[in-house]
């Protein structure tokens, strides 16, 4: 013989079920420390400063640039 089961319950107790799955990726997804948040903050400017300081600047034209007149 089944249990019976009140519907109104059941979504009740689902729907806190999905909210604790969505709660725990957030904290996986933004539940950082200040100290790794600086961390990755201070890689990503040390990667851009290098990727900076390896690029070729593009050489001046020799000619005059024409004027615009309007």
């Amino acid at each position: 013989m089944a249990d019976i089961v009140n519907l109104r319950q059941f979504r009740k107790v689902k729907a806190r079920q999905e909210k604790e799955k969505a709660a725990e990726q957030n904290r996986l997804t933004f539940g950082r420390s200040k100290a790794e948040k600086n961390l990755t903050n201070a890689l990503n400017e040390k990667a851009r400063k290098a990727l900076d300081q390896s690029r070729r600047e593009e050489p001046a034209p020799t000619g005059e640039q024409p004027s615009k007149h309007d």
